[in-house]
């Protein structure tokens, strides 16, 4: 037991690492802030990131059965580490557009590959142990817009890079996680059967529940994203708020996001899956209600904590969804929901034109229509 326990400590750092992504929201509204571009601009910095889900989700799967799972994680967070040292060397267009599709591509192999390895540390009770390390990924996402605020602001010592000090102190996290994993033994089984091919996943869109699910997915990464990119923008706009005040409502997000994650695990044991998918999704709508129209802080703050409680169980629920329609085809399915995060590809580009076009309204009327189609979803709900 005692192994088991130092074994989860790199692990549990690797989710730590997993979290880096969430940075692209503050991040990019920095960028733009400092290199004076449009949210249809800044707005392709997130997009870059889940860009490469699309592309590389299947093939990671099939790369963990040639290198294994742990490999696997650790070139993820070597991928990681690179992203995170380029911004140390300026802040060009040029150089963060790489340096975010790096941070996208590390993210892609850590997503697919480190639930897995958990599998293989935790024989029993892998609910909860997957629960704590989303938990875990979370501090990341919400320590990231404090960081860059503090380090914009000089509460802490930048050593010259302002907000960009934040890529310094992940990096550094992320090679202690590389360091300490690639110490630590986790012993794997030999792969059998055959591994999923992306012609294998397309075909399963024939279905329409896993058509559907995987648009599910697309709408549920696309309303975060978004409004973990947006939530700043509309403080900044309604308020008159700085981005270094504005920067708490990232943070936010993150917070009830988190709190919905722990306490949505009891209510799905109480409820049926429906009801609860239900009062999310019913959640988010009243979000966008408040972000469309709120004008004070108290309203836009509520909104925020809505959306966040509201989309932190629709991935698991839809996901769930999907996995149990096709029993027999699950790694294939699974591979098509992972790269159903490309709808925070999607929704960020979409989000910045109608933004520049008429204001942060037209933001969060992108992501309103992502929530309208998951009332569509309700009724393929079956539990």
């Amino acid at each position: 037991m005692k192994a088991i326990k130092l074994t989860l400590v790199p692990v549990m750092l690797c989710f730590f690492a997993m979290g880096f992504v969430d940075m692209v929201g503050i991040a990019s509204n920095y960028v733009k802030a400092d290199l004076s571009l449009n949210d249809a601009t800044a707005n392709m910095f997130p997009s870059l990131v889940f860009f490469w889900f699309l592309l590389f989700s299947v093939p990671t799967g099939m790369l963990m059965n040639k290198i294994g799972k742990k490999r696997t994680v650790l070139l993820s967070l070597l991928v990681t580490i690179v992203s995170l040292a380029l911004p140390l060397f300026g802040e060009s267009f040029g150089l963060m557009l790489v340096t975010f599709s790096l941070l996208g591509i590390g993210n892609t192999l850590m997503q697919t590959s480190l639930n897995p390895l958990v599998s293989l540390v935790i024989k029993g009770n892998l609910a909860a142990t997957l629960t704590f390390g989303q938990f875990v990924k979370a501090i990341a996402s919400f320590l990231a817009p404090y960081i860059a605020m503090w380090g914009a602001m000089g509460a802490l010592p930048s050593f010259g890079y302002g907000w960009r000090v934040l890529f310094p102190i992940y990096m550094i996290i992320g090679m202690a996680a590389a360091a300490f994993l690639s110490v630590t033994s986790i012993p794997e089984d030999e792969e059998t059967g055959k591994a999923s091919s992306l012609a294998d996943s397309v075909k399963l869109l024939g279905k329409p529940i896993v058509l559907l699910s995987f648009i599910g997915i697309m709408c549920h990464v696309g309303v975060d994203v978004g409004t973990n990119t947006t939530a700043p923008k509309i403080l900044m706009e309604r308020l008159g708020w700085t981005l270094n005040d504005a920067a708490f409502a990232t943070s936010l997000y993150f917070i009830f996001r988190t709190v919905g994650c722990l306490t949505g695990s009891f209510f799905l044991r109480v409820m049926k899956a429906r009801t609860f998918f239900i009062i999310s999704v019913s959640m988010m709508a009243l979000s966008m209600l408040g972000m469309f129209v709120g004008t004070n802080q108290a309203l836009l703050y509520a909104a925020i904590a809505l959306v966040g409680y509201g989309n932190s169980n629709v991935f698991s629920i839809v996901f769930s969804q999907a996995l149990l329609s096709v029993p027999e085809s699950k790694n294939e399915v699974s591979g098509l929901m992972i790269m159903g995060l490309f709808g925070g590809t999607v929704f960020p580009l979409l989000m910045g034109f109608a933004s520049d076009a008429v204001g942060q309204v037209g933001a969060v009327a992108v992501m309103a229509v992502g929530v309208a189609y998951l009332f569509t979803y309700v009724n393929k709900v079956k539990q």
